[in-house]
């Protein structure tokens, strides 16, 4: 079974790769370490830190040493972290170290959240349907965009050869909580978070056109709903079935509804393209949430494009976590690797027993393994209860 937790270069760089390897594998009973590659701005409280107890990645980096030869006629281009400079390319580190850690290396990559390289190429960033762009994220029908994913994926796994790779936000992102400094005086709903993340960029617009979708209709119902939210005195639901639904809650919508439906070729042709340009010793997986149709995932194509997917059910009850486990085997197929993303964060996790069982009911629904959230970030103590929640599942 495949037992993982998500974990930051500079995580190991303060702690020692030794430390860590030792703590993952003996103390918290883990056969794999799940690195970041591709990250984005953030603060980070670092409690395991001897020294940063507050930390600020730079923006939009990756933590690697890209190979130029690959990227010399890309538009848009990874920034290696000054970190990797610095104090240590761990990757490499990791990747080298494999015999000697027991640890099997998947990379955890950001794939299209990126703000610094949305600002420097804003013409391939989503744009709502009043046109305004979403700095944040790079679009998934944009070719530029396209190729920075593509290439970023084979670089890693045909220079490094990690066991796995983790594709965080290869599509479609919401509009609440992707920024920062973020301000809301209407107190936007569910529903008006989603409208508000759809996109009509020119490379949305011009795919789906080409495919005979009525993108136009479709972003002027999108806009109206979107200006009538800003006008309420306070936030109603338009939308009585939604997200339940899926996009049949806009069925009485027909252009809009289209675009829906539309909405997850090239979310899901994207994957296809990473998949196929990668080294084929890396197995590649979504990380996606509970109703990824959100963001444009099809979890049923995904289980024909990559190897699988990794679910995070964060701040579930049991029943709700296997509920979550058992769609996503159903829609995924039994022959792909199915896991879960666990958080051991305060309060939503109060003590190792609710771990436990959180994770037994992933497992008992059909998970072939799980990611823990986050090594850095949480306590040491801590890592017991992971313990406890793997000695209950092996």
């Amino acid at each position: 079974m495949h037992l993982s937790m998500w974990t930051y270069p500079w995580d190991i760089q303060d702690q020692g790769l030794d430390v860590i390897a030792a703590e993952l594998r003996n103390r918290a009973g883990l056969n794999t370490i799940s690195m970041a590659t591709s990250y984005h701005a953030g603060r980070f409280l670092q409690p395991r830190s001897p020294q940063q107890k507050a930390y600020f990645p730079e923006d939009g980096t990756v933590y690697f040493r890209p190979d130029e030869s690959l990227w010399q006629d890309r538009l848009i281009r990874p920034l290696m972290a000054g970190n990797v400079t610095e104090r240590g390319d761990m990757l490499e580190a990791l990747t080298r170290g494999r015999d000697e850690t027991g640890l099997r290396v998947s990379c955890w990559t950001v794939c299209l959240h990126n703000s610094r390289l949305g600002m420097l190429h804003p013409d391939h960033v989503t744009r709502n349907a009043f046109g305004n762009r979403n700095y944040y994220n790079l679009c998934p029908s944009s070719p530029a965009a396209r190729a920075y994913a593509v290439t970023l994926v084979r670089d890693i796994t045909v220079n490094y050869r990690p066991d796995m790779v983790e594709l965080e936000s290869p599509n479609f992102m919401g509009f609440a909580h992707e920024y920062h400094h973020e301000k809301d005086g209407v107190g936007l709903n569910a529903e008006d978070d989603f409208l508000l993340s759809l996109c009509f960029c020119d490379h949305c617009t011009a795919r789906a056109a080409k495919a005979a979708v009525p993108v136009e209709g479709a972003r002027r119902s999108a806009a109206r709903f979107i200006a009538e939210l800003c006008e309420r005195a306070v936030p109603e639901r338009q939308f009585p079935d939604f997200p339940a639904a899926g996009i049949d809650a806009f069925r009485h919508h027909p252009d809009l509804h289209a675009y829906l439906a539309w909405r997850s070729e090239p979310v899901i042709s994207l994957i296809d393209e990473i998949k196929a340009a990668a080294d084929p010793a890396s197995r590649i997986v979504l990380i996606d949430l509970k109703d990824g149709w959100l963001g444009g995932v099809d979890l049923s194509a995904v289980g024909k494009t990559c190897d699988g997917a990794i679910l995070c059910c964060y701040d579930m009850t049991p029943d709700a976590i296997g509920d979550v486990i058992r769609a996503g085997r159903a829609a995924i197929g039994t022959e792909k690797f199915l896991g879960v993303g666990l958080r051991v964060f305060y309060p939503e996790v109060g003590e190792a027993a609710v771990l436990t069982a959180r994770t037994k009911a992933a497992v008992e629904a059909g998970a072939d393994g799980v990611n823990f959230y986050n090594y850095g970030l949480i306590p040491a103590k801590r890592l017991d209860w992971v313990r406890a929640a793997v000695d209950g599942i092996c």
